[in-house]
């Protein structure tokens, strides 16, 4: 066939278009990602015969459906609880039951504290079915009987339930409605049990497995107008269509009055999911939502600490990251207005953190672990939250240290000389502590937290949104960060809240991975130019926000769902924070400072191309970004097309304009990343005495035991018990060891010493006694405390022997539940006008006014003779977050010589 020489000629133009084109257009067409478990592309994420494809930007399609929704084990397994703990038998026992399609189960009684263990053959591929009713019930006559000829009842480890205390019983299992959230039994009504003949046979009627989705395919498409928010696009058709996704289900988390909700299920500002949202992205395209959303987290000039564990503040005091975000927004806005608010703010909130938790035996601040707030989640279950208030975590240390570091740099700007040294001087003595007391050489990372009696022993599990800030913050030396990201145990789906997991504790913190943490954990790794841990960070949010066609809160570490976990939500705010956050801060590398937005994009190689964001507003100005390449570095930055000297826009700029960045397709260091499989730890052991030894129960699959005497490796054994002296101060602990080597947590410690080393005094002897009519006290009663009686207590004690004394307060706190609510009493024990330290008092349950433990222990050094004492209500540092309710009740006070 004949051509002309014309068609020719065109022929090869339109190739050579098309060659340069797909030069420029120089994009990843095949896999972004792979894992063994699933693979991201640049249009869907794939999963074991699962898909979720983006059809366009403005919408995915998916026809992921949970397995564990579909296929649910026909033995349900469950525990009574009185008055909603975890109180009937020891961890890992329970009691069973199976219910087979073809077989009926209307009614099953069981007595309490006794297992009843269902050996019913479970076929095969045999589920529950949907609908399954059963009626269980409960005989509680052992119990009632107790009640009424001892006024307690003993439980399975030894303590004291008493009548006046006991209000109801629920139950708690493993499949929907039940659930294993022992603290919320008291929020489901629907879980109560009811004795209503009186006869102590407590009943409830369940529909387990109710309702499910059924397989299918599910659609998100966009029907939100987003048109005022930064528009992104790429060569990326998934990723784009996520980000749009985010911004619709923002826009969701607006309340009426312009203040961001935690999520879907959870209405409300929160301090750490909100401050954390907003550092992630929220104060970069939501400034003044962002704004009033932290103010209404402030109260008497103060930063509220969300209802938690005992009574919220002071067991956690995370409430601090609050001033990263309020810095974030600075940096943002420049609005010097908010900065002297903030500051003020802050400043206070910092001044009674020293005072009410910084431990002056390490340097460290006390309380619990940031976001991880759900106990046994992520704590030994021995742990009080007292014990919780006296451990010294790694992620909330790091906050800590960055609000230290923020009011120096604060005072800077705001001309308040002498602060400037006083923070940054509190900012690098905390630093150095961190990594004295927390960093572990041998694991290349920091450990999750000093723990346990007088002398604290340090968990060796890592903990990702802890070991993330020390990156984000410089905590880290740069080597120490290159080794945190490289050595950090990470999943098929992604980091772990905590690694290893704990034996009997359901999905939520433990044995699971939240987005928004995996979102620190990515910026971490672009800040290091790790591209392998990158990229596979980046991978496992797009995989589930595609797959769930939401930004879920959290999902199971071990399969990826998210039906498993304890609690969860569609539209979560710092889940969908930190998907933008991969755009903003990490593809486009935003990093805000108080006079400039500086851009440090991270490209890996496999997302190369062309994108854009149009539309971002930066104070005064209206920038549309196009970026090309890949790599971390900056080849050329044009600003309406003339050279910028670097990638830096000034926060003065007024207007639109268009900027250009093109980066010089340099290849990221591939890095290393600590892939591994989940692993579960094996239980602590339970310890007892007898004849001069420390014994405790065989256990299986055990290679050895390490022995701790004061916090510090005593030993190791291959035994069930060890030898220990009486006639000096000690606290042992016992950690069990499996065959890989995988660390139980630290058992309770157990407590040496001779009689003649103990002291108690009776608080009636200083304070008029209380007619309330609790139980359990020693000598002739006990005294109130709150914020109007017994505000201050002078005692007078005779000390026989110079040294150093662990002193504590025995008593009882029945203003809330041990979970949540704000009513931890506070005061501050002093000694001839010197202050020795805070003394506090969480809630130990709503009611129970006879349930006594122990306070925080106070170390002082004691001389020899009469010493004179003071229990103040010291205000306004003792201000807990209540205000109002500040009240406990005090048995004795205890003096323990322990050098």
């Amino acid at each position: 066939m004949k051509v002309s020489a014309n068609f020719n000629f065109f022929s090869c133009i339109v190739i050579l278009v098309v060659m340069l084109v797909s030069c420029g257009d120089n994009y990843n067409k095949e896999e972004i990602y792979r894992s063994e478990v699933f693979s991201v592309y640049p249009d869907k994420v794939v999963q074991e015969g699962f898909e979720a494809k983006a059809l366009s930007t403005e919408e995915i399609v998916s026809n992921y459906i949970s397995e564990a929704i579909q296929k649910v084990n026909p033995k349900v397994r469950f525990k009574f609880s009185i008055n909603g703990k975890d109180n009937e038998l020891s961890s890992g026992t329970t009691h069973s039951v199976v219910i087979l399609p073809d077989q009926s189960v209307d009614t099953l009684t069981v007595k309490f504290g006794r297992p009843h263990m269902d050996e019913t053959t479970v076929p095969e591929g045999v589920y529950l079915a949907e609908n399954s009713k059963i009626t269980i019930k409960l005989d509680l006559r052992e119990v009632l009987n107790a009640f009424e000829e001892e006024g307690f009842y003993t439980n399975f480890n030894g303590t004291r339930i008493y009548k006046e205390d006991f209000e109801k019983v629920y139950i708690a299992g493993s499949v929907k409605p039940l659930s294993w959230d022992f603290d919320n039994l008291v929020n489901r009504p629907e879980l109560e049990m009811k004795d209503e003949n009186e006869d102590g046979i407590y009943e409830v009627t369940l529909n387990l497995n109710g309702s499910r989705p059924q397989a299918g395919t599910n659609t998100w498409k966009l029907s939100t107008d987003i048109s005022s928010y930064p528009k992104y696009t790429s060569n990326y058709p998934l990723t784009d269509a996520l980000y749009n996704m985010a911004l619709e289900e923002m826009t969701k988390d607006i309340e009426a009055d312009s203040t961001f909700r935690t999520g879907k299920e959870w209405s409300g500002v929160w301090t750490r999911d909100v401050s954390y949202s907003i550092l992630l992205s929220m104060a970069a395209i939501q400034p003044e939502v962002a704004k009033k959303s932290l103010m209404q987290k402030v109260k008497n000039e103060r930063i509220v600490q969300d209802t938690g564990t005992g009574g919220a503040y002071p067991i956690s005091t995370d409430r601090v990251v609050w001033a990263s975000a309020a810095w974030e927004i600075y940096k943002v806005t420049g609005d010097r207005e908010w900065l002297n608010d903030s500051y003020r703010i802050i400043k206070n909130t910092v001044e009674d953190d020293r005072l009410n938790v910084w431990d002056p035996n390490t340097g460290l601040m006390r309380g619990e672990s940031s976001f991880l707030d759900w106990r046994e989640q992520s704590y030994p279950k021995w742990m009080q939250p007292v014990d919780i208030y006296e451990s010294l975590a790694l992620g909330t240390n790091a906050v800590h240290y960055q609000a230290n570091k923020i009011l120096a740099e604060m005072a800077k700007i705001t001309n308040d000389v002498e602060s400037v040294s006083k923070y940054s001087g509190w900012a690098d003595s905390l630093k150095k502590s961190i990594n004295k007391h927390l960093w572990i050489n041998e694991k290349g990372y920091y450990g999750q937290y000093l723990y346990g009696g007088i002398n604290k022993t340090l968990s060796y599990r890592s903990e990702s949104l802890g070991e993330a800030l020390t990156v984000l913050f410089d905590i880290a030396s740069p080597e120490q960060q290159e080794s945190i990201v490289a050595n950090t145990p990470v999943l098929d789906f992604g980091i772990p809240c905590i690694y290893p997991q704990t034996r009997y504790i359901s999905a939520y913190h433990n044995n699971a991975i939240w987005p928004f943490v995996q979102s620190y954990w990515s910026l971490a790794a672009a800040k290091v130019a790790n591209e392998q841990a990158l990229v596979a960070s980046m991978a496992a949010i797009y995989r589930p926000a595609a797959l769930f066609l939401t930004n879920k809160e959290n999902f199971v570490a071990s399969d990826g769902d998210f039906a498993e976990t304890q609690v969860n939500s569609d539209e979560m705010l710092w889940s969908l924070s930190g998907n933008l956050s991969l755009v903003y801060k990490i593809l486009f590398g935003m990093s805000f400072e108080p006079d400039a937005l500086h851009f440090k994009p991270h490209i890996p190689k496999v997302l190369r191309g062309t994108r854009k964001l149009e539309n971002f507003r930066y104070r005064n100005a209206v920038l549309d970004i196009t970026l090309s390449g890949y790599g971390n570095t900056v080849t050329s930055a044009t600003l309406d097309g003339k050279d910028l000297t670097e990638a830096v826009i000034s926060g003065d700029l007024t207007g639109h304009h268009e900027l250009v960045i093109v980066l010089s397709d340099n290849q990221l260091p591939e890095g290393r990343m600590n892939k591994v499989q989940n692993q579960f730890a094996l239980n602590m052991p339970t310890l007892r005495y007898e004849n001069g030894k420390v014994k405790w129960p065989v256990m299986e699959n055990v290679k050895n035991f390490r022995i701790l005497k004061n916090g510090v490796t005593n030993t190791l054994i291959d035994d069930y018990e060890v030898s220990i002296p009486q006639n000096e101060f000690a606290q042992y602990q016992v950690v069990a060891i499996d065959s890989n080597d995988v660390e139980s947590f630290a058992s309770a410690p157990f407590t040496v010493s001779s009689p003649d080393m103990e002291r108690i005094v009776e608080m009636e002897d200083f304070a008029k006694r209380s007619l309330l009519k609790h139980q359990g006290y020693s000598g002739d009663g006990f005294v109130e405390i709150s914020s109007s009686v017994n505000t201050s207590i002078d005692l007078s004690v005779d000390i026989e022997e110079s040294g150093m004394y662990a002193i504590d307060f025995r008593y009882a706190n029945g203003s809330g539940p041990i979970n949540t609510d704000n009513k931890c009493a506070i005061r501050t024990l002093k000694s001839d006008n010197a202050t020795l330290g805070a003394v506090v008092f969480p809630q130990r349950g709503k009611g129970e006014w006879s349930n006594w433990g122990y306070s925080n222990k106070v170390v002082s050094r004691l001389e020899k003779g009469n010493q004179t004492f003071k229990l103040v209500f010291d205000l306004p540092v003792n201000n807990n977050m209540d205000g109002n309710v500040n009240q406990a009740v005090i048995d004795h006070i205890r003096f323990i010589k322990i050098k």
